[in-house]
């Protein structure tokens, strides 16, 4: 969203180094622009939320709120150290934060096996800290998992999507996957972007590398993913 920015940073800050941030959330939406539904939980029962990273947020967030099946999403900063960042602060590339989109979904109506195939093929995971233009630490690509079960799905598509590219002389997957990391939600101009400005910036592009389904997505048993 914003081009290779003097303050731009590509080493990772560690605690001490990072900014002091505050202690209250700053403001932002309290219901989605377009579904009109609850950014913050509680959510509804048997929904499951997981944190998607893969560069500007404003049009990961459009990816995802588009599809049936996906409750509501929000978009902020998740997997550094500064408290409730704001955006400005985030990139500098001193909070240690990548832009992330909050993802609720309903696994009845799409299954997580089918978000993480969104995923890995809306950008290219093995760019480090950039995606196309976008560069800083902010716009690496991560998976930040709520459940046992969503990380080890998600480190098993991170490894049949990398034999994937390989085949097609790609390089090696840079995705950061980890379990609970807080998410700060974005001020309120950010929060579905894309929705209030149509025309606005959207730097999302794949690799063109289809990403294989995992065989319990297709016939309801666990087994590694097709390849």
């Amino acid at each position: 969203m914003w081009f290779l920015k003097d303050s731009t940073k590509l080493t990772m800050p560690t605690p001490e180094e990072a900014l002091e941030g505050r202690a209250q959330a700053i403001p932002t939406l309290e219901r989605h622009r377009v579904t009109g539904k609850a950014l913050k939980p509680p959510f509804p029962e048997g929904t499951e939320s997981v944190l998607f990273a893969m560069g500007c947020f404003w049009g990961a967030e459009r990816l995802f709120w588009t599809q049936p099946g996906v409750h509501v999403t929000a978009v902020g900063y998740a997997g550094g150290h500064t408290p409730n960042p704001t955006y400005e602060e985030t990139c500098t590339g001193r909070t240690g934060h990548t832009e992330a989109v909050l993802v609720v979904h309903d696994p009845a109506r799409i299954s997580f096996a089918t978000l993480l195939k969104i995923f890995w093929e809306g950008h290219d995971p093995t760019q480090g800290s950039r995606q196309g233009n976008d560069v800083g630490t902010q716009y690496r690509s991560a998976i930040y998992t709520t459940t046992a079960a969503q990380e080890h799905m998600a480190l098993e598509s991170r490894d049949a999507y990398a034999k994937a590219l390989g085949r097609h002389r790609q390089g090696a997957i840079t995705t950061e996957i980890a379990r609970d990391r807080t998410f700060y939600y974005a001020e309120a101009a950010h929060q579905q972007y894309l929705a209030a400005n149509p025309m606005g910036y959207c730097g999302l592009g794949g690799t063109g590398v289809a990403c294989p389904m995992p065989a319990a997505d297709r016939d309801g048993t666990e087994s590694p993913a097709a390849e």
